[in-house]
């Protein structure tokens, strides 16, 4: 299983934006080139196939255009990963999650079913999935509500053949959704003042069909989804009557009693007798999940909550805990270096650090980090409610493993990407950025300490300078626009032209600015590939030199 990811509310974050963040790794063993492009409309396909599963589609004809970060190679179709359109909604897809087994069993998935000659039957095409949700969802709406309910559509009427979270963004609210076997689903709007963690886990802990099957201010789901939980026993929340009294919840999905939760949320009034747990319900809580997924929201939310004890043996959570917050209010609000770092960290200032000196040997290699080796990239979007809908969304892309390398801000709303970074090539190539940055981490990886100096000065200096860049690209285009706004003043006749030029001049700015930005990684990262292949080759093993012998 792969990927992690981290939401951030807009009053949870250092600038009121919404920011989605997740690490696209590969699975075990494989490692998938990347590259960012933009999507024009005359490219969407009007009628779509699956490459895994074979499902056809018929798609509408108004997309709008969009920009993404897929995989190079066509093998598994296009895998658009992270993408924001030009109506600044975002979508990451997917967090891979995993569902129990009486829910594959109440509603198994679809998967493909190849023809067989010798009983004359047809291929059967399977649903949709990872390769698929992205292209078939964000070029078609304009907010991240529009989004849940075209997933949802599209999840009911094809099914899918894997369990997946998926996030959809927008400049005022952020959406998950978790898929529920083959067919149903389950949405949760992250409160504006929390932050989430999901680290490859169905890994909502409280919903309220109260709201779902109402307002949906906070909720969505299938429509049938509480008949499908009572038909098929998938509640586990202990009435009352069944305790006698000794430490149970007093709470039933369908009971009428009530429970306390919510606790890390500020929204979290107490629970109702219509609210349940579907990470209990839905998910699984095994050994495995306790080395490879729960350290990561361990990790995570000690980083953003500190003054918790999380260490101590009288700690409330471990890394081993299956219930981590889904959600809760950061003690500071969280930025894009926050972001940056905990999507590629490595359990820094624990003995889980497998780079570190605490702890032993086996601690040190006890659970899976956030940042790993198979990471392709790292996408953080963050739309910006104070900034012009032209150049409100950036989306933060890093390419490679998180540890050695820094997200740098790139303007979504554009006709074309820069080389560096869009013409990735499926071989090994120093001269594009994914490729630079995977050698750099291949070579420092043996070496770490002794390279970390050159690597984090790289990545200081990197986002600063993204920072900057963006300020200034900003500035530059509120200049832009009160020259547009003295021009249509002055020429009523013409607003409509001078509107339009304005608007290729707004593109060009911000490709400008692209463009500016990758020439800044394409110096420094050859820089610091050759200051790390220096360092590593006077480490290697086989060096020798005459005054060595008399040391």
């Amino acid at each position: 299983m792969s990927c992690t990811t981290i939401l951030v509310g807009k009053k949870a974050s250092y600038d009121g934006s919404t920011i989605i963040a997740r690490d696209d790794d590969s699975g075990s063993g494989r490692y998938d080139p990347k590259k960012f492009i933009a999507v024009a409309p005359q490219d969407q396909p009007r009628h779509y196939r699956s490459v895994l599963s074979h499902v056809e589609i018929d798609l509408p004809d108004n997309p709008c255009r969009y920009s993404i970060v897929p995989n190079v190679l066509p093998n598994r179709g296009i895998l658009a990963e992270a993408g924001v359109n030009e109506r600044n909604v975002a979508m990451s897809a997917t967090e891979t999650i995993a569902v129990n087994e009486r829910v594959l069993a109440a509603d198994p998935l679809v998967e493909l079913q190849p023809a067989n000659e010798a009983a004359d039957t047809p291929e059967i095409p399977g649903g949709i999935g990872e390769e698929d949700i992205i292209t078939l969802v964000l070029p078609y709406v304009t907010t991240a509500r529009e989004g849940v309910a075209r997933l949802a559509e599209l999840l009911e009427t094809y099914g899918t053949y894997e369990s997946n979270g998926i996030i959809i963004s927008d400049v005022n609210e952020i959406w998950y959704v978790e898929t529920i076997g083959g067919h149903h689903w389950i949405a949760r709007r992250v409160p504006d003042d929390c932050y989430a963690t999901i680290p490859n886990q169905l890994g909502i802990d409280d919903f309220d069909f109260d709201d779902a099957f109402s307002t949906q201010r906070e909720f969505m789901c299938s429509a049938d989804l509480r008949e499908f939980m009572d038909a098929h026993h998938l509640d586990r929340t202990m009435s009352a009557g069944a305790s006698s009294g000794f430490g149970f919840q007093p709470t039933s999905v369908f009971g009428n009693a009530s429970m306390n939760g919510g606790g890390n949320s500020s929204s979290g009034a107490a629970l109702g007798h219509n609210h349940f747990n579907p990470r209990t319900a839905f998910g699984t809580a095994t050994t495995k999940d306790r080395i490879y997924n729960t350290p990561r929201a361990w990790y995570m939310q000690r980083h953003l909550n500190p003054s918790e004890d999380w260490d101590s043996p009288a700690a409330r959570y471990t890394p081993a805990s299956d219930d981590i917050p889904w959600c809760r209010v950061p003690e500071n609000a969280v930025t894009l270096e926050d972001v940056d770092f905990l999507m590629s960290a490595h359990f820094e200032g624990t003995p889980y650090d497998p780079y570190g000196t605490l702890g032993t040997p086996e601690s040190r290699h006890r659970y899976r980090p956030i940042g790993i080796n198979r990471t392709g990239h790292m996408v953080a979007m963050q739309i910006r409610p104070y900034a012009p809908e032209a150049s409100r969304s950036i989306m933060w892309i890093s390419y490679g493993s998180g540890p050695f390398t820094a997200a740098t801000p790139f303007y979504a709303n554009v006709d074309d990407t820069p080389a560096y970074l869009r013409d990735t090539t499926p071989e090994v190539s120093t001269g594009n950025l994914y490729w630079a940055n995977r050698l750099i981490a291949a070579l420092a990886d043996a070496h770490f300490y002794e390279t970390s100096n050159a690597i984090e000065g790289f990545a200081e200096s990197a986002c600063a300078y993204g920072h900057r860049l963006v300020e200034r690209t900003d500035a530059e285009l509120r200049e832009m626009s009160a020259q547009t706004s003295a021009s249509e003043s002055q020429e009523r006749a013409g607003a409509a032209e001078i509107a339009e030029n304005a608007s290729i001049a707004i593109i060009a700015k911000l490709q400008q600015s692209n463009e500016e930005m990758a020439e800044y990684l394409r110096t420094h990262v050859t820089k610091l590939l050759n200051d790390v292949l220096y360092t590593s080759s006077n480490l290697m093993h086989n060096s020798f030199a005459m005054s060595d012998r008399w040391n």
